[in-house]
């Protein structure tokens, strides 16, 4: 393990967390329909570049709010509305109630500003637990609604643009949107081992982390068999709250005239919701959309796609069989709430319940959820970790490979 690339997540981690832990409750959204109004530029302009921090695959932009501190806000395509936690909300002990909003603000990115008669206060208790890093707000339909955002993944930037103005010269493919609510449908067309090519809609989610899934609705409506396709049992903490799903390679994936081979795609086993429509097959996440640059000009309603240097680049999925959490004062608690049978966790005598105490003789504070996760993602990769289990610490010794 490098040291120097413990302390970039270190350095960026410390940022985050002095700015201000939550520990909210879930709050209903309210209906917003009114955060219309246009988007102000800088100096009359109709471009901004936005220091844009990215974390796994998920997406976080610095917003004050009538100029407070700058707060990071996760960009959520799926999103009903833009919100902000209970915790960092104006008067925050007034706002925190269920169905509260902060009346007639000003969020202020670098480089533009978004009037906003009403802001949704809102909470997502679990986030930090999943996703290690504190949770303070959501930029949504209403902020996408508004401005077209250019995300370059590859690079990690994210430019906002005047939709009044902007135009696309750049080689990539034009994709039409739908919509479900206000989350955007794009046609794709896949192919499993022993099953026919097919054709649905997915949901683009800017907010999954994790690369395709499919919806339970959708699998049973076309009885997907595991039988057909090798698949193995996993969890992950922000996928079904963290229950059992199946991960699974297709044979391609593709957009338009974008193919991508072997996938790694999640097949959910929650039941599904009432009215759910069989015909939308499932989720494309930020896992992913990484591939490419993406240009969300939903006003107009469509997406363009870029394929940038890791279009082709084989996507490896956790190789450790360990779900874990992050807990704690500092969200530096990794604990491990669940272990796939037959996997390399499983085979060093890793327990649920066990805490990450250390990696390769690095302390758990200096490490990231992320960081951690992006380790057992490296096939062939041995580390010593620091295992804690009824008080005491013992080492262990666990090899990555290949689980999907």
């Amino acid at each position: 393990m490098r040291r120097h690339a413990f302390l970039i997540v270190f350095i960026f981690a410390a940022f985050i967390f002095a700015l201000q832990a939550s520990s909210p409750g879930q709050s209903p959204a309210p209906a917003v329909q009114e955060n219309t109004a246009p988007a102000r530029f800088a100096y009359g302009g109709n471009a901004a570049q936005n220091p844009a921090a990215f974390i796994g695959n998920l997406i976080f932009l610095p917003v004050r709010i009538d100029q407070g501190k700058p707060l990071l806000f996760e960009l959520d395509s799926s999103a009903t509305t833009t919100s902000v936690d209970p915790s960092s909300a104006p008067n925050a002990s007034a706002s925190a109630n269920a169905g509260a909003a902060v009346p007639n603000c000003v969020l202020a990115l670098p480089g533009v500003e978004l009037p906003m008669r009403v802001l949704s206060v809102v909470g997502k208790k679990d986030f930090g637990l999943q996703m290690g890093i504190p949770y303070y707000g959501t930029l949504g339909a209403d902020f996408f609604n508004r401005l077209v955002v250019v995300v370059n993944y590859l690079r990690q930037t994210v430019q906002l643009y005047d939709p009044a103005t902007f135009t696309y010269s750049g080689p990539g493919k034009t994709f039409p949107l739908t919509f479900a609510g206000v989350t955007p449908l794009i046609r794709a067309k896949f192919e499993l081992s022993g099953h026919k090519s097919l054709e649905a809609n997915f949901e683009v989610n800017t907010a999954l982390d994790a690369a395709i899934v499919f919806s339970s609705a959708y699998t049973e409506a076309h009885r997907f068999s595991s039988v057909h396709f090798k698949t193995v049992v996993h969890s992950y903490p922000d996928l079904d709250g963290g229950a059992k799903i199946f991960l699974g390679r297709l044979k391609i994936f593709q957009l338009g005239p974008y193919v991508v081979e072997e996938p790694v795609a999640a097949f959910s086993q929650a039941s599904p919701a009432k009215g759910s429509d069989p015909d939308l097959a499932g989720t494309i996440g930020a896992g992913f959309l990484r591939r490419f640059t993406v240009v969300f000009d939903l006003p107009h309603q469509r997406m363009i796609l870029d394929p940038n240097l890791d279009f082709n680049k084989f996507a490896e999925e956790d190789m450790s069989g360990l779900s874990i959490v992050a807990k704690g004062t500092n969200l530096r608690t990794f604990e491990i709430v669940r272990v796939q049978l037959g996997s390399p966790g499983a085979a060093a005598g890793i327990h649920e319940g066990d805490i990450i105490a250390g990696i390769d003789g690095e302390p758990a504070a200096d490490i990231t959820l992320s960081a951690v996760r992006d380790l057992f993602r490296q096939v062939g990769h041995k580390y010593k970790l620091a295992i804690e289990r009824n008080g005491e610490t013992q080492e262990v010794v666990i090899e990555m490979k290949r689980l999907v």
